[in-house]
């Protein structure tokens, strides 16, 4: 059976548009509620799950839907206000309860946005339980009775909470006095609480990208705008820059010059650190996106290395199947399996700082063995029921492309699972054979793509 409405990072899109309505809203979390109160263990009890936003200024609209449907199916709510993704994952754990679920469309802009969920354990909904939840989404709704309808609570220190385990990730025998960080929120979930966790372990913090409005969440911020960062870290004589994205789960960071690092680079730094420590358990997982230069290095580290398809859920999966701890995508989602249930970026980022502290390194000098091959990334906007992945021009160009790089770089097309587009990625040793070799593929797409 296939997914109607989940993608591969929950139920997604504009809002306004169907499914993002309140309508649609409404009958999501009551058909999510009959799901989960079907399957939980409460002794009892009414089933509770936890709603967290980011700062879109729809999440007030949203999070309202959720609530009436959750409540209308005999659902306890309990309402963190806005936090990040990963902090969701964690309250859900931390408070027992059934399931969390977060009002965000990640690092989209404020037009966008979406609904996800995590399980009891802080990881993402099973499959079956997703299309558990679609199924019932095509029966209507029929309301409680008045004695069997849910309640709702809100929870004053989910901000604490979550500052105070985020600090727990951090070797209590270190700590970052002496070091400048600039951090930059994206005007988004973390805008209340990235700071806060850096400063209160000894960093002198400039925080930037902390004032959202309801509509500027990732403009010209954050992890997939980081221009803003190498400027402020420059600026302000800087050791080092963190970005995050809007609902906390992607990092990029920047060293004292404004030079930006990728998850590869940062997931590099992690897995290198770990492993001369003896304290690596399995392999890593990265994607069909991550640099090759990374696999090779993980050889070199006799580091076991597999690539899973694109998305943290994907990468999730993997790990699980192996049994291994540390896993990301060059995007900036980092996972850290023995730090916590999901990715997060400012835990990813404090065990960036923990391999940096104690070896007494700076970006750079960590990742001075790290030759990242040229890779360049083109999305073509595509019109919707658009194959061109299975037409014979991009085939062909494909196939030229291949060939010219004798073997020495490799070729990735993808459509993305949140957005229309269509991801055309080159990567190989000559940065202008690449960047020929990508607009090439990629005006091909674009002739087709009626986008």
């Amino acid at each position: 059976m296939s997914r109607k409405y989940f993608g591969t990072d929950g139920v997604r899109g504009r809002v306004g548009e169907h499914p993002i309505t309140p309508q649609f809203v409404m009958h999501l979390g009551y058909a999510a509620g009959k799901v989960l109160a079907a399957d939980s263990q409460t002794r009892g009890e009414r089933t509770g799950v936890l709603i967290g936003k980011d700062t879109r200024i729809s999440g007030y609209m949203l999070e309202s839907a959720l609530e009436a449907g959750l409540i209308a199916a005999g659902i306890d709510v309990y309402l963190a206000g806005p936090v990040p993704t990963p902090a969701v994952a964690y309250l859900t754990r931390a408070l027992r309860l059934q399931a969390g679920i977060v009002i965000s469309a990640s690092h989209n802009p404020f037009e966008d946005n979406g609904i996800k969920f995590f399980s009891a354990h802080g990881t993402k909904l099973p499959d079956e339980t997703e299309r558990a939840i679609e199924t019932a989404l095509d029966e209507p709704m029929q309301t409680n009775s008045s004695d069997g309808l849910g309640k709702a609570k809100r929870i004053d220190d989910a901000v604490g909470r979550y500052i105070e385990f985020c600090k727990s990730t951090f070797p209590s025998e270190l700590d970052l006095r002496g070091m400048k960080i600039v951090v930059d929120s994206a005007h988004g979930a973390t805008y209340h609480i990235a700071r806060h966790v850096f400063h209160e372990l000894g960093a002198d913090v400039i925080a930037i990208g902390v004032q959202p409005d309801g509509k500027n969440i990732n403009h010209g911020y954050g992890a997939t705008a980081p221009d803003n960062l190498r400027k402020a870290v420059v600026e302000h004589k800087a050791d080092i820059g963190i970005a995050l994205d809007g609902d906390g789960d992607r990092l990029i960071m920047a060293d004292g010059s404004g030079k930006l690092y990728d998850g590869d680079q940062l997931l590099y730094v992690i897995a290198k650190h770990r492993q001369t420590q003896g304290k690596m358990h399995g392999g890593v997982v990265g994607t069909l996106m991550t640099n090759l230069a990374f696999e090779h290095a993980m050889q070199k580290l006799c580091i076991p290395f597999m690539r899973a398809k694109v998305g943290d859920r994907y990468v999730m999966e993997l790990l699980q199947q192996q049994g291994w701890q540390l896993g990301g995508e060059n995007s900036g989602h980092i996972i850290c399996l023995d730090k916590h249930s999901t990715g997060d970026g400012i835990v990813s980022a404090l065990q960036v700082l923990h391999a940096l502290r104690a070896n007494g390194q700076n970006l750079a000098e960590a990742t001075g063995e790290l030759r990242m091959y040229p890779q360049v990334l083109i999305n073509v906007r595509v019109a919707k029921g658009v194959d061109c992945l299975g037409h014979d021009q991009v085939k062909a160009v494909v196939a030229d492309v291949e060939k010219e790089l004798a073997g020495k770089g490799r070729v990735l097309l993808r459509p993305s699972g949140t957005e229309p587009l269509l991801r055309v990625m080159v990567e190989g040793e000559d940065q202008s054979l690449v960047e020929q070799s990508a607009q090439r593929i990629a005006g091909v797409v674009r002739e087709l793509a009626g986008g």
